[in-house]
């Protein structure tokens, strides 16, 4: 299932991601710090939606109160409730 997550409060604007039983593919980051939301997608790829979540719930960029990891998180929790 391919989803579109409109991110709050960073400098990306979009996350895109597929969920596939449970196992994520294909992140890509509207926006953001080029070289991080890269590394977090390659990093993430592959993966269990659930350690995904553990790993970057809360993650904290700046003052924002959120971040890129932390919108990734907060997205696939999100796909996993719809499903």
């Amino acid at each position: 299932m391919k989803t579109v997550y409109k991110t709050k409060n960073t400098c990306s604007s979009a996350i895109e991601f597929e969920l596939e039983d449970g196992i994520v593919h294909n992140i890509k980051f509207r926006g953001g710090c080029m070289g991080n939301t890269q590394g977090v997608a390659a990093l993430c790829e592959g993966m269990k939606a659930e350690d995904i979540i553990k790993k970057c719930k809360n993650i904290q960029c700046g003052f924002r109160g959120t971040s890129c990891p932390d919108q990734l998180a907060l997205a696939l929790e999100s796909a996993l409730n719809k499903q």
